[in-house]
């Protein structure tokens, strides 16, 4: 395919000068998604032209706070990197983020086709016509199997497809005479679930049973035929069930479903072509109505099997079955070795070990710049100021895994999209995003790979790193958290120096080591004089600013590896070891003199002045740390008795 020189650091030319289209789906892991999908590729390999798609797994969880993380990949899109756009936006649910999609694709002035909407004439509409065989399936139940008594599973009716099958079936029932009973019909997203809700609101309804179970796609009719048979009824010997997309399941269920036949990669191709066909300055037809037809086999009570059916369905069953267990075990592995992972690093190293298995030419894991930032401010009551919607402006790439080197990328923008540009043509890179809940992680990057469109775990696999990566930012999370406590719980959050218990931690060690190398030690017990003065004639926000300086000054004395703390209301100490009674004097000395400079710079209507005592001592062993503090408190308290606390207030 591509050789191993097709990637290398972006260049300031968006595209690198090659043709770049943009695709815009969800839920790639589903079949209508892979047909068209596989269409594209196949045109945009013919032509040379990289294909960029975004994919959401939107509405598959039923939580919004996860759509809202998957549905923020479309945020990233630089429209003015690309020369053309293909939107699948009949694949989204969310009708805001559809909305948003058009909205930002019409204001890009870009050639784009979208895939059956007529809604938007600025864009090349690639349809494939639901009506005409909707109405022959429905036709097909009530004239050939008798079919009176009709229920309808219909898809959102804010889907352009979902309002054409459900009109054509208003319109079949007319043709034919009967009046659509509202209380059977149940209105879905397209999605498996909705077809096993809409059966069970119809038989807790307590109405007598339909004849027939019309369902708007097949993941939903094969749904809604297992529902029915765990309830009791034969599929189609008590009702009949019919979809619509002929997938791949439809085919090999049991009853085969009867359904329609859509060409899903022709209309990829087309989409791809018309583009290109814009982009190179031909005028395309604005719309394109491509064929379908419908295929009347096991559920609506026909028969269409044949031997070749058998073995096809043989060797796709077990490609399947063989793919997903491989699949199976890849997951299990990494996911074993990932909850070992304590840090980022750790963790992407286990990944890119991985990496290999997604038979890939490149795999990139991008992050947003503050991916693991713990607390924004201060960290008591903080809340997390995370990202939510779109990414930051500088993206890191710690894993860039490509042909089985690996390297990062430290920064870059992320208006950039890739950390790396390509230099050929004809790749496919899949953009999934990296999320937990609504927090924006970052998102990956996976070219030339099928395991994106054809595993049915890749979408499991991102979770589970996503998963992972969100456990490494609590870890570091809790781990700043605890240095804050471990702070809070030293620190003496007036003065910024050690409290009580920091002192006691710290000085005890020093203690116990001057013990053992029998060293002196030099303690300084220090008492502010005046604090109750300056608190009654000043006020208490100038009784703590001149304990703040006096803490300063106390801080500035502490050479010589000695420590100090706060040890009361207006007490400090200081400790030192390794010390001689020579020591005395200079520290008292430089103590006051700093008292006496930062009394000539604050210039304020009082003085800071403190009392000191100091004492020099060898350990006895019978002797404990806080004897020797009280000795030293007794010396200060001689010194205090000697001044006149009264004067170290000015005078107006």
């Amino acid at each position: 395919m591509n050789g191993q020189d097709n990637f290398k650091t972006r260049k300031n030319t968006p595209g690198g000068g090659m043709i770049n289209i943009a695709v815009i789906v969800a839920g790639i892991d589903e079949e209508y998604q892979n047909g068209v999908i596989e269409g594209i590729i196949s045109c945009a390999r013919e032509e040379s032209v990289n294909i960029s798609v975004f994919s959401a797994f939107g509405g598959v969880i039923s939580n919004k706070g996860f759509d809202v993380g998957e549905y923020n990949i479309y945020s990233l899109i630089n429209y003015s990197f690309f020369d053309g756009l293909i939107l699948m936006t009949n694949t989204i649910s969310d009708p805001a983020e559809k909305n948003r999609i058009i909205r930002n694709a019409i204001e890009s002035g870009l050639p784009a086709a979208v895939l059956d909407c007529d809604d938007y004439p600025e864009f090349i509409n690639i349809s494939i016509d639901n009506i005409t065989p909707m109405k022959e399936v429905i036709r097909h139940v009530v004239n050939e199997h008798s079919a009176r008594l009709i229920n309808y599973i219909s898809g959102p009716l804010a889907n352009p497809e979902a309002e054409d099958r459900y009109n054509a079936f208003l319109s079949v029932m007319d043709e034919c005479g009967i009046t659509p009973d509202a209380r059977r019909i149940y209105f879905g997203e397209f999605r498996a679930v909705d077809g096993r809700k809409g059966v069970r609101a119809f038989l807790d309804s307590g109405m007598p049973k339909p004849d027939a179970v019309i369902c708007a796609n097949d993941a939903m009719a094969l749904a809604a035929a297992d529902e029915l048979q765990r309830s009791g009824f034969s599929v189609p010997g008590d009702i009949i069930v019919t979809g619509f997309d002929n997938i791949n399941n439809a085919r090999h269920h049991s009853p085969a479903l009867t359904t329609v036949s859509r060409p899903l990669n022709e209309a990829g191709y087309d989409a791809c072509k018309a583009v290109l066909s814009r982009i190179r300055g031909s005028s395309e037809p604005v719309e394109t109505v491509l064929s379908a037809a419908p295929v009347f086999t096991e559920s609506c009570g026909c028969n269409s099997h044949s031997d070749e059916d058998a073995r096809s369905f043989r060797k796709d069953m077990y490609n399947i079955i063989n793919s997903c267990r491989d699949d199976i075990s890849f997951l299990n592995h990494i996911t074993t070795e990932l909850a070992e992972a304590e840090t980022a690093g750790e963790e992407l190293e286990i990944i890119g070990r991985f990496v290999k298995e997604l038979h890939c030419e490149m795999c990139c894991i991008c992050l947003c710049s503050e991916w693991d930032s713990a607390y924004p401010g201060s960290w008591a009551g903080a809340q997390d100021d995370y990202q939510i919607y779109g990414y930051t402006r500088t993206m890191s790439a710690p894993l860039v895994w490509k042909n089985g080197e690996i390297s990062e990328v430290a920064g870059f923008q992320s208006s950039d999209m890739y950390p790396v540009t390509l230099t050929t043509g004809g790749n496919v890179s899949y953009f999934l995003p990296l999320h937990f809940r609504e927090r924006c992680l970052g998102y990956y990057i996976i070219t030339n790979s099928d395991f994106p469109l054809k595993s049915m775990l890749c979408h499991t696999l991102m979770m589970n790193i996503s998963n992972s990566i969100e456990n490494i930012r609590k870890l570091v999370r809790l781990e700043s958290a605890n240095t804050d406590l471990e702070r809070l719980y030293v620190t003496d959050q007036l003065c910024n120096i050690f409290n009580r218990n920091g002192f006691i931690r710290t000085a005890d060690k020093m203690f116990k080591q001057c013990a053992d190398r029998g060293e002196k030690i030099l303690i300084s017990f220090i008492d502010m004089d005046g604090l109750k003065l300056i608190n009654d004639s000043y006020g208490h926000k100038e009784g703590d600013f001149a304990l703040q300086r006096l803490a300063a000054v106390i801080s500035d004395c502490c050479t010589d590896g000695r420590i100090c703390a706060r040890f009361g209301g207006d007490e400090f100490i200081i400790f030192g070891a390794n010390a001689s009674e020579d020591d005395i004097e200079p520290l008292e000395r430089s103590f006051m003199n700093r008292i006496n400079a930062i009394n000539q710079i604050i210039h304020k209507p009082y003085e800071v002045a403190a009392s000191i005592g100091t004492i020099v001592t060898e350990i006895d062993p019978d002797v404990k740390l806080f004897t020797l503090i009280t000795r030293a408190d007794e010396i200060m308290y001689e010194q205090k008795k000697k001044k006149r606390t009264s004067r170290y207030l000015r005078k107006a």
